[in-house]
């Protein structure tokens, strides 16, 4: 690594992390982007949720919306590799930063003019987000490697992680507050939206924040400045195809991301869909009831990254991979007559334990398919992940409309969803036996 030659040549250690203005701004702007994301589409998607006096024909229409999003990733996932490749990582990120402004601003316009664009206004914002974050986010892991060394890796990784999910829980809590004061919930659904533009707007004060915070990040030097972009650029390189196909333990930590992956896209919606229907809550308590989900990860993030000690070791993901199976399992029960066997806050309790558990799974696997590529191929892999991490996603959304369909068609709880997604996290935790990487000298 090009950090850990510059230390043995000088002799002067690194900074501290916490010191290092680049990781600082990377952090912060990161922050920014995940809180703006996820009050945009916590917005969205308790717009899209009928309430329990609603007919369940009405349709719960967050698959939509989790389709959507994700699409960008599995479509422009391999472009922004190669460019987070071929050009300095810093620049790739700044760039799409000032796209996050312009994208707000049109999201404050669709929820302005919701009356005439109606949900399609809103689902083509949802779009540009995530095409948005599909180049943002090569860079954002890619560049970890490239400017820390590998042992700082596990902890800035668990800092990142904690950070976003802190986000994450700010952005759909404010998307709740902002549902309750901003919106009339007896109005009519045209009227509703048209509220929620104050809430947007302060989207695009965000987005300018954090362009301002990407300025922080030192300029990285292009990883491969001569890349040529080819035809399978586009999806999966072909170098990175070859890597994976003779990497058994990468291919398998990449097979279980996604399914990590397709299990959090299904969760969130449940999560809402419980709350506002089994236990009927309001937005906000519901955007709180998701939210602790964000605390937990981010307490696990922060306590597996410093269990790592500098590698990927797999004994923390293997209790993580039982923590969730367990927690969604206890979230599925329901008493005879429809009533929640936790009710609200004993699934505040548990939703915080399935995040600690889901932070115990993500690090170490994220960690291990950072480091494992060759630099040059870094901010290819990092793509490529997202780009199998969010068909993932957009499975989940197909999942869940699959699963809300055959909740509401036998008139089961909601909470049955929870044990659809234990079933499918299930064969992971028995199968996943990856050895632990040997710690750093």
């Amino acid at each position: 690594m090009k950090r850990t030659q510059d230390e043995s040549q000088t002799g002067v250690a690194p900074p501290s992390l916490l010191q290092d203005r680049s990781f600082l701004g990377i952090t912060a702007t990161q922050f920014l982007g995940a809180f703006n994301d996820n009050l945009f589409k916590q917005l969205m998607l308790l717009l899209a949720i009928p309430p329990s006096s609603i007919s369940a024909s009405s349709g719960d229409r967050q698959a939509v919306a989790t389709i959507v999003f994700s699409l960008p990733f599995i479509l422009f996932s391999g472009y922004a590799g190669y460019l987070s490749d071929r050009y300095s990582k810093t620049r790739v990120i700044v760039l799409s930063k000032v796209a996050e402004i312009v994208v707000m601003a049109l999201g404050l316009f669709a929820f302005l003019f919701y009356a005439t664009s109606g949900s399609v206004g809103l689902l083509f914002v949802l779009f540009l987000m995530g095409l948005q974050s599909t180049f943002f986010g090569p860079g954002k892991y890619g560049m970890l490697p490239e400017m820390l060394p590998d042992e700082q890796l596990p902890r800035a990784n668990g800092i990142i992680l904690m950070t976003t999910f802190i986000a994450i829980i700010f952005g759909m809590a404010t998307a709740g507050v902002l549902k309750k004061f901003f919106m009339d919930d007896s109005a009519l659904v045209h009227l509703q939206a048209v509220g929620l533009w104050k809430g947007s707007a302060i989207c695009v004060c965000i987005a300018i924040a954090g362009t301002v915070s990407s300025l922080l990040i030192r300029r990285l030097p292009p990883s491969q400045p001569d890349l040529l972009l080819k035809r399978n650029s586009l999806v999966i390189p072909n170098d990175i195809r070859r890597l994976l196909l003779a990497d058994r333990p990468l291919l398998l930590a990449l097979m279980a991301s996604c399914v990590f992956w397709l299990v959090s896209g299904i969760a969130i919606q449940a999560v809402n869909s419980l709350g506002i229907v089994q236990l009927e809550l309001d937005s906000m308590w519901t955007s709180v009831l998701a939210a602790v989900i964000g605390v937990g990860i981010s307490i696990g993030a922060v306590i597996a990254g410093r269990l790592c000690h500098g590698r990927a070791d797999f004994r923390i993901v293997r209790v993580g991979m039982v923590g969730m199976v367990v927690c969604l399992f206890v979230l599925s029960i329901s008493l005879p007559g429809g009533s929640h066997l936790l009710g609200f806050y004993g699934s505040l309790v548990v939703l915080t334990l399935l995040g600690i558990s889901a932070g115990f799974f993500a690090i170490p696997v994220q960690v291990f398919i950072q480091q494992r590529p060759p630099d040059g191929q870094k901010g290819r892999m990092i793509a490529v992940m997202n780009f199998v991490n969010f068909i993932a996603i957009l499975f989940s959304g197909v999942l869940y409309g699959l699963f809300d369909y055959i909740v509401s068609s036998n008139e089961w709880p909601r909470a049955a969803v929870f044990a659809m997604m234990a079933a499918i996290m299930l064969p992971l935790a028995i199968l996943y036996r990856p050895p632990s990487e040997p710690k750093p000298p």
